[in-house]
């Protein structure tokens, strides 16, 4: 695959429309993520820098269990559903190999894209709880959007430190901007 036909089904779309971009910037995150995690060996998935630390697996837990919470039946129930438990999201015992978590993540992603996907302009000044405090719908995808931002970026830190020199870069490689720059402009790069 030529290097513009990789970056055409991905390139940035200059829109208006606040869904659409909503679901192109989870898009983007996701396949961050992905693209990190699956450049780490399954004991790197699970490794903890201390103990304090979460491991890659914890924090895809964390994120789906909070996918399942808020975006299941995004438009009718609370976002922090009765029956959550948060707390067992930071616990690794129950989980056990790469395929387990991303068949975690894999549904988590699944309850984004169904709740948003359907939305309309019409449905951004409704109201959903979250925890009982009022939200409009573009709060709450916004909140959603820098909580898997912020987790994001701890999975693709932690990728990066595992793999140290093996790292292929996901972003603008190091000392490789202008060149970027120019590809962008050209047509044959994008910033997403």
């Amino acid at each position: 695959m030529s290097f513009r036909a990789f970056y055409w089904f991905m390139a940035h779309q200059f829109t208006t429309d606040y869904v659409a971009d909503s679901i192109s910037l989870f898009q983007q995150y996701k396949r961050l993520a992905e693209k990190a995690i699956g450049q780490c060996t399954d004991e790197e998935i699970f490794r903890v820098l201390d103990p304090e630390s979460n491991s890659i697996a914890i924090l895809v837990k964390h994120m789906a269990g909070n996918m399942r919470s808020r975006w299941t039946d995004f438009l009718v129930t609370d976002g922090e559903k009765p029956d959550r438990n948060r707390d067992s999201e930071f616990i690794q015992d129950d989980i056990a190999s790469r395929a387990q978590i991303m068949q975690l993540w894999d549904d988590g992603w699944r309850r984004v894209f169904a709740a948003i996907e359907p939305l309309t302009a019409a449905d951004l000044d409704r109201q959903v709880p979250i925890r009982g405090e009022p939200n409009s719908v573009v709060q709450a995808i916004n909140r959603q959007v820098a909580h898997y931002a912020h987790h994001i970026g701890q999975i693709v830190f932690l990728a990066k430190h595992f793999l140290s020199a093996d790292w292929k870069t996901l972003s603008v490689a190091r000392g490789r901007s202008a060149e970027f720059n120019a590809k962008v402009a050209k047509g044959e790069a994008s910033q997403r």
